[in-house]
Order: structure tokens, then C-alpha cells, then sequence
């Protein structure tokens, strides 16, 4: 997402009295930092949790060990949980989460690419599944990054 289009997200937030959160793991933070990369962030960005492992989305977002176990890291089940959580603890009005599989590697059944994101906000936890593609794991990333602001983006409206 470019410059502009970040500075009219933070606008947009900070025009609804809305809060940001964000829930990281595959792509370690990139979301915060883009965030933060307008002036004025500090207005609406609350705070970011980078829960790379297991034991730091249990610990830091009260994702359930029961559903890590049942699903695993990556799927729509845990972004869920790591989206609520992200809201409930840093109190945000807005929080999006991402938990996926950038690469090298995967499996059969998740293959490399595959991130799964969540939304919440005060309509609920929404969640969804992009199949980016090997495209290798800076590409993966980034583009994981870009679609979490959208989502963000979309939230707050026009």
C-alpha cells in the first residue's frame, strides 16, 4: 500500500475515533511498521503483537492451545482467535490478524503461500484464506502485508 493511500487510513481511523490493532506471525511486524510509517499514527495505532510461535499466541492473545492443536497455526480458526485477542487486549476498535505460511515450503495440505487473516471489529471476527502462490517468502509477505491494510481499509469504510 502506498504512502497516500496509508495516510488515508490512518485519517479515516483517527475521523472515527477508531483505534488499531494488529495480531502478527508470518509476516513479523511488517503491518505495525507500515502503520507507523505516517505521521500522525500515534493518534490511532495502539499497539502490534508479533506472535511468531505457538506460546506467544497463547500467552500474548489467548489463542486456545485446543485449536492450535486441532487446526494448526495456520488456519482461519487461529487468525480468528488472534484477531479477538489483539482487539480485547490492547482494547482497539479495529484489529486484523495473520498467521501463514510464507515460505520456502509447506505441505500437501498447507502449501506455501497460504495466509489466513482475521477482522475484528465491532461488528464481529471475520476471516478468510489467500492463496498468494510460491512466489517466494519477501513477495509472500509483502503481499500478506498489503491485503491485512486492505482489510483494514474496508472496515473503516469510504
Amino acid at each position: 500500500m502506498d504512502d497516500t493511500l496509508l495516510a488515508d487510513l490512518i485519517a479515516r481511523a483517527r475521523a472515527r475515533g477508531l483505534t488499531l490493532s494488529t495480531a502478527e506471525s508470518c509476516t513479523g511486524g511488517l503491518v505495525s511498521a507500515a502503520l507507523t510509517s505516517v505521521p500522525g499514527a500515534s493518534d490511532v495505532f495502539e499497539r502490534g503483537f508479533v506472535t511468531y510461535s505457538n506460546a506467544a499466541k497463547v500467552e500474548m492473545l489467548a489463542v486456545r492451545e485446543a485449536t492450535l492443536s486441532r487446526f494448526g497455526a495456520v488456519s482461519e480458526e487461529v487468525a480468528l482467535e488472534m484477531a479477538a485477542g489483539a482487539r480485547a487486549k490492547a482494547g482497539a476498535g479495529i484489529a486484523v490478524s495473520i498467521t501463514g505460511i510464507a515460505g520456502p515450503g509447506g505441505s500437501e495440505f498447507k502449501p506455501e503461500g497460504r495466509v489466513c487473516f482475521g477482522l475484528a471489529d465491532s461488528g464481529g471476527v471475520r476471516t478468510e484464506t489467500v492463496e498468494f502462490g510460491a512466489l517466494g517468502r519477501a513477495a509472500v509477505r509483502a503481499a500478506a502485508c498489503d491485503h491485512a491494510l486492505g482489510l483494514i481499509a474496508r472496515a473503516l469504510g469510504s
